[in-house]
């Protein structure tokens, strides 16, 4: 559990403010989402990791056979190892919230923390998540934020499963929303207007204390 187990940058905020980890999609790196993150949450301090798999050159947090085939086994070590590295900038922060933003791949691993630490987190955002497998949940999600954005002619995450995730996550407690729009994989306005009003709206509080 290491503060450093991933290349990252970090945006101070004040003292007890929120701590946000936005988490990159493939082929960018640690600069793609921390200004997004300063925009949504001014007081914050934001920490942007580089993904620690190379694809071909392109910067990922776990490795995967083919689009949508995920190498389960380094699934799980890149789970293991964020799971750890935002439990130590937890413990260091002491923070008033914890908040997660994931767009595409960056989606996907903080999904994966998620059903591994459903308390870890206050409210998260997956944007453009595909998780092409039956989520296994350690606990319970009630009283979790998380927001879903998609594409309704998305390739790369196809609708159905979108809709899937919905429902496993909704089955497990968690306060879900989901924001659609017309488009494929790239984000449009409406889903950074519902990113900002999830973590103005998520009280901090609600769910019992981070316990990181």
């Amino acid at each position: 559990m290491s503060k450093d187990a991933y290349i990252h940058k970090m945006l101070p905020g004040s003292p007890g403010s929120p701590l946000l980890f936005v988490l990159h999609g493939t082929g960018a790196d640690e600069n793609q989402l921390l200004s997004f993150g300063r925009e949504l949450l001014p007081s914050a301090t934001v920490v942007s990791p580089r993904g620690d798999v190379s694809e071909q050159g392109a910067a990922r947090f776990f490795r995967r056979t083919g689009e949508g085939v995920y190498d389960m086994d380094d699934l799980a070590r890149a789970t293991a190892k964020m799971a750890g590295f935002v439990k130590a900038h937890v413990e260091a922060a002491k923070p008033s919230a914890v908040f997660g933003l994931g767009y595409s791949n960056g989606a996907n691993i903080l999904a994966s923390v998620v059903f591994a630490e459903p308390a870890l987190f206050n409210a998260t955002a997956l944007m453009h998540p595909l998780i092409p497998f039956e989520p296994q949940v350690k606990g319970s999600l009630a009283g979790r934020h998380i927001l879903i954005t998609a594409g309704r002619r998305d390739p790369i995450c196809p609708p159905n499963l979108t809709s899937r995730l919905e429902a496993y996550l909704r089955a497990d407690g968690a306060d879900v929303t989901v924001e659609w729009h017309d488009g494929g994989h790239e984000v449009r306005p409406n889903e950074s207007g519902a990113v900002r009003r999830l973590f103005a709206f998520a009280p901090a509080a609600e769910g019992g204390k981070n316990n990181g």
